[in-house]
């Protein structure tokens, strides 16, 4: 695991985003320049601004308004962002991840929850069935 994606997980890079590419998604060699090869992608960690674009360089779609779609339905994505289960993966089919995009959020005793109780990463998946998913978590439970 490079230091960046260390630090991302760690919630010290609030800035930044995270991004996972499956090879089946993207097919660029050039992503193993600018990230870091996982198992079946590429994981990029990148200042907010160009990770966003990134993302919807890679995906046609804007990097909130794909988060916002995902909420709506929670899944499992892995904590080192390199995967994910696709919470219809009962079904029949593909259940490939294609892409994660993930951003810290710092902690927030205001807020109250889990942002209470320290940083949180926030992620988005996609999978080949068409479900696209949400999974947060603690940096501490990482």
């Amino acid at each position: 695991m490079t230091d960046q994606r260390a630090e991302f997980l760690a919630g010290d890079r609030p800035e930044d985003v995270a991004l996972f590419l499956a090879d089946s998604f993207v097919s660029d060699d050039r992503l193993a320049q600018f990230g870091e090869p996982v198992a079946d992608g590429t994981l990029i960690v990148v200042d907010g601004e160009r990770g966003r674009n990134a993302f919807q360089a890679a995906t046609g779609t804007g990097a909130m308004e794909f988060a916002k779609s995902a909420m709506s339905t929670e899944g499992e994505i892995d904590d080192d962002l390199a995967g994910a289960q696709c919470p219809d993966a009962a079904d029949d089919g593909d259940h490939t991840i294609q892409f994660v995009f993930a951003f810290a959020e710092e902690q927030n005793e205001e807020v109250g929850g889990i942002y209470a109780d320290g940083d949180v990463i926030h992620a988005y998946a996609q999978c080949t069935c068409g479900t696209a998913f949400s999974d947060r978590w603690n940096v501490t439970e990482a």
